[in-house]
């Protein structure tokens, strides 16, 4: 995904989750399982998103690709500290 490069990029490993054919994926200790759900979140400008959008498309195995538009509000440390 560093690749990708987004203006803001966010990886979130899920505990559980079903796919399409309801088997369910779950990090229980006693089930291994590399099926975990990924959520991959990226801000970008559309014009970027829609430009990468292949390259990601190219990366999964199998999944959904949603696009939802954002209002953005940047908040950053004061300067001074």
């Amino acid at each position: 995904m560093r690749k990708i490069d987004g203006e803001q990029v966010l990886m979130r490993k899920g505990v559980a989750g079903f796919g399409a054919n309801s088997v369910i994926h779950t990090a229980n200790i006693l089930r291994l399982s590399e099926d975990l759900p990924l959520v991959i979140e990226v801000v970008d400008t559309k014009e970027h998103l829609e430009a990468v959008l292949p390259e990601v498309a190219r990366l999964m195995q199998g999944g959904l690709i949603t696009m939802e538009t954002v209002r953005v509000r940047r908040y950053a440390p004061d300067a001074k500290g």
